[in-house]
């Protein structure tokens, strides 16, 4: 680290917003490479470390900090294509939402548009009836009641849960978006715009919605991998060889 400029832990706290102690963490995680010391024991950093701090800090607004420790980690590790594997497999799990979200948009245009279907049989159906029409446990209906998602009514005498042919599409909707994601939140205007005016207006907004986050993800990710890429290209130019797993941890915290 002759050639370069030297770093203390206190410039990459201030370069990235963090603690000096986050600094020293993300060192004995693996999402820095390991830092020279001085012979007092005093840690020292350079510019390498500068750019893995700053891959890692993209890369944390992409795939989550997990994924982003993974990779990192990985990188320090000295397995590359093991790093690069995370990264294939995070966006190929965005492509599958996207696929999922398109889906289920068409899937919930059809089913807001329609008016409830009749049921099976009359009188409204039973919590067991309605979770294998849907394939899911009566536990999850229950969840979803206890949400303020599914209003069914109760049966006078016994107090069992009746399911109308409206409780039942709301319950299709509900199954639906959940499998695309939405949280219960998202879900909610959803159904109050379809009991209130039978419309699919908010359906549009929530399934929107979805996709600009979608789309902020990715642009997120590309940006991560951008940044992982300049570290990569760095730690060639410096000759820095990353540590392999039996290697062992780094050396101790100072």
């Amino acid at each position: 680290m002759t050639n370069e400029r030297r770093l203390r832990p206190v410039d990459l706290a201030r370069l990235a917003g963090v603690s000096t102690q986050q600094i020293r963490n993300y060192e004995d995680a693996g999402v820095l490479p390991p830092a020279a010391r001085t012979a007092s024991g005093y840690r020292v950093f350079g510019e390498v470390h500068r750019a893995a701090l700053l891959a890692y800090r993209a890369l944390m607004r992409g795939y989550g900090p997990v994924k982003a420790t993974e990779i990192m980690r990985a990188v320090h590790d000295g397995d590359v294509p093991g790093a690069l594997a995370l990264v294939d497999a995070a966006h190929a799990a965005l492509h599958e939402e996207r696929v999922s979200l398109r889906a289920a948009s068409q899937a919930l245009e059809l089913l807001a548009a329609e008016p409830p279907a009749p049921l099976p049989r009359s009188g409204g159906l039973r919590i067991g009836e309605v979770a294998a029409l849907l394939g899911v446990r009566t536990s999850a209906l229950r969840v979803w009641e206890g949400a303020g998602l599914l209003t069914p009514e109760r049966e006078r005498g016994t107090g069992y849960r009746v399911y109308e042919p409206a409780d039942v599409r709301d319950a299709r909707l509900v199954h639906t978006l959940r499998r695309s994601h939405y949280l219960f939140d998202q879900i909610r205007p959803v159904l109050q715009g379809l009991r209130r005016e039978g419309s699919s207006a908010a359906l549009r907004a929530a399934v929107a919605a979805r996709g600009q986050a979608l789309t902020a993800r990715s642009r997120a990710m590309i940006e991560g991998a951008g940044a992982l890429h300049v570290h990569l290209d760095r730690l060639t130019a410096a000759g820095t060889t990353p540590r392999s797993p039996a290697d062992g941890p780094g050396p101790s915290p100072a």
